[in-house]
């Protein structure tokens, strides 16, 4: 039977902290990796823009540099000498070689008509000067320092100039203008390790790019930067845009599997708790189990023993121990002799151990003889079964251990009992047959008295003397039976069981029809035997049987007291029928009247004057203690019919 399983109590609050406090760890430890990653990537941004702007300051102050370089090194010309054109080309050949954005120098007049150029531009349509070149102009000679113009673009190019007025003793001798290529500027300007960054371009105010120097790289457009572009000025724009570089594949990987690292410690604890909630659901189940089955054997009375294959004792229940005497920490680990051994049934004891170790103890139990510690023995029923493991293998004994001495003595005095019920009966029962065995003993005796009349009646006749041994003979048989008669009373009062020896019901019925030959004659009734051969021998008690034929067959002859002597006949028949051997009596009498048939086998019940009303009775004991049965029925020819069925294997 299975233990019911009460149910598991609820977790605390405290408990589920416990058992929250590592789930929201590898969160906070899952979402501090990724505050991590996002940290790092907005510090690289911020860092990335940060060095784009230092980058963008540095390349404006470089470009100015250049520009204020260039408008020194144009300011520079000799207004005496600049009119010679070697002289003019030895000036404007190291600006235009100095790789600063300035491909052309023009020499201008005060009036601004160009003089000279190098490289000369003789096809230039922009040659001739501008409204815009001639603002510029103007006002670079009123503020008598370098002024730049818009830009213009050139074929594919965008290009602006710059006006560096030259005076001199005060007088305006020309003007030197520097032109420029955005695209030449750009690729002069900007050195490699920043073109290797960003996208540099320089716009004009509406957005149009003029010029720009890129790599072809694929940019980012969320980490551009943006400053005026003074000089030249104009509304100019100098832009940089960041080229997309490719995250470190290295960070990428530490963080995929960081992530990867915390997914799995979450995976493993959600499984861990799974695995250990399943384990205290089952410790809990078990220490139930364990719980119920510890209060099972605590409320027993059965003794429980388990003992290894080599005898030892390797478990005893409380029981157990209460009805030997000994603690478990006394018994556990012994060997044989065991301590509740009686030393006066030591060797039976020591011979039952060892069939139980060779598996040949009786399934339904044994009983024997044990000790207790204060010395008392006592009877024990003991039933052993064997001893399997989860494994199915055979490790011990297991006994179940029952103090009978109780048990016994209950019995041994149920036994008594009995006894003495037995004996009450049989006295009830003695003096009922002595009652009707008195007068039976009569027969027997007016017998002998008849026969010793008898005897001298032949001794004064002088008969032969044969005649009067056979007289004798009778009268010692008579005297036999009658000692018999009392002799089975006698043992029949001492407790003794009815005798059961083989019985030959031919002859005994021969026997007791022999013996009523006189008293039938004398009242003048015929006995007829119907007895068939070869009829089985009984296991009877032949005295007792035989005065409970006796009886029925005097019953019948006085039954026909009345009855015309013609039709006074007393059959006795007997046959086998099956496994019975069938008796009958039957008499021509007066037969059983309908209010007689309820009582006839009452006690002290009969319809005769001098009965005692105990002899059917008697005559049905003895009947059934031969395991037979006695009934009567009504004889058709007038008369009673009085049948004994007997089985053939009584014993």
């Amino acid at each position: 039977m299975t233990a019911p399983i009460p149910a598991r109590p609820p977790a605390t609050n405290s408990g589920q902290l416990w058992w929250w406090l590592p789930r929201v760890s590898i969160l906070l430890f899952v979402a501090g990796i990724f505050a991590l990653f996002w940290y790092l990537e907005r510090s690289d941004r911020e860092e990335k823009r940060t060095a784009l702007i230092s980058d963008m300051l540095w390349l404006e102050q470089n470009l100015r540099f250049v520009l204020h370089h260039n408008e020194d090194l144009l300011g520079r010309f000799d207004p005496q000498r600049i009119g010679q054109r070697e002289t003019f080309q030895a000036h404007a050949a190291p600006v235009i070689a100095s790789n600063s954005g300035v491909i052309q120098v023009r020499w201008l007049a005060p009036s601004g008509e160009q003089l000279d150029a190098y490289p000369p531009v003789s096809d230039d349509p922009l040659a001739s000067s501008s409204a815009a070149d001639m603002a510029a102009q103007r006002l670079a000679v009123s503020v008598a320092h370098a002024v730049y113009g818009p830009p213009y673009p050139v074929g594919n190019d965008w290009q602006f100039e710059v006006y560096v007025p030259i005076f001199h003793a005060g007088e305006l001798a020309g003007i030197v203008v520097g032109v420029y290529s955005i695209r030449r500027l750009l690729a002069d300007g900007v050195p490699w390790w920043i073109a290797e960054r960003y996208q540099i371009a320089i716009a004009d105010p509406s957005g149009q790019s003029l010029g720009q120097r890129s790599n072809i790289t694929e940019i980012e457009t969320d980490n551009a930067y943006q400053m005026p572009f003074d000089p030249p000025g104009h509304g100019l724009i100098l832009h940089a845009t960041s080229y997309r570089s490719a995250t470190p594949m290295t960070g990428r990987v530490i963080m995929a599997g960081l992530a990867f690292l915390a997914a799995l410690v979450l995976f493993s604890l959600w499984t861990l708790r799974r695995h250990v909630q399943g384990r205290l659901a089952a410790e809990s189940a078990l220490q139930n189990e364990v719980a119920f089955r510890k209060a099972m054997e605590d409320s027993v009375q059965t003794g429980l023993r388990a003992r290894n294959l080599d005898g030892m004792i390797t478990y005893v229940n409380p029981a157990f121990c209460r009805m030997v005497g000994w603690s478990p920490e006394e018994l556990i680990g012994r060997l044989p002799p065991m301590p509740y051994w009686a030393e006066e049934y030591l060797d039976e004891t020591r011979a039952m151990h060892a069939k139980v170790l060779a598996g040949q103890a009786p399934s339904n139990g044994f009983e024997i003889k044990l000790k207790r510690r204060n010395g008392e023995i006592f009877d024990a029923l003991i039933i052993e079964a064997p001893l399997i493991d989860s494994q199915g293998r055979h490790t011990g004994w297991m006994g179940s251990v029952v103090d009978i001495t109780e048990r016994k003595r209950i019995a041994e005095l149920a036994r008594q009992q009995e006894e003495r019920l037995q004996a009450s009966a049989r006295l009830i029962t003695m003096g009922e047959m002595a009652s009707s065995l008195a007068h039976e003993l009569n027969q027997p005796l007016a017998a002998i008295s008849s026969y010793a009349t008898g005897c001298r009646n032949l001794i004064a006749a002088g008969a032969p003397q044969s005649e009067i041994d056979a007289a004798i003979a009778k009268c010692q048989e008579q005297a036999q039976r009658a000692g018999r008669i009392i002799r089975r009373i006698y043992e029949f009062v001492r407790r003794q069981e009815p005798k059961s020896e083989p019985c030959d019901i031919g002859l005994l019925l021969a026997d007791l029809i022999t013996l009523l030959d006189s008293d039938a004659r004398r009242q003048r009734v015929r006995i007829q035997r119907d007895i068939a051969p070869n009829l089985p021998l009984l296991q009877a008690d032949r005295i007792l049987l035989g005065q409970a034929l006796l009886n029925l067959m005097k019953n019948g002859i006085e039954a026909m007291g009345q009855t015309d002597e013609a039709a006074r006949v007393l059959t006795v028949r007997a046959a086998q029928l099956a496994d019975q051997v069938l008796i009958s009596v039957i008499d021509r009498g007066c037969g059983i009247g309908p209010d007689t048939v309820s009582q006839l086998f009452e006690p002290f019940y009969t319809t005769k004057q001098e009965g005692l009303g105990v002899g059917l009775k008697i005559c049905r004991s003895v009947v059934e203690a031969h395991h037979g049965r006695l009934w009567f029925e009504a004889n058709p020819e007038g008369g009673t019919i009085f049948h004994i069925a007997l089985p053939c294997n009584s014993q």
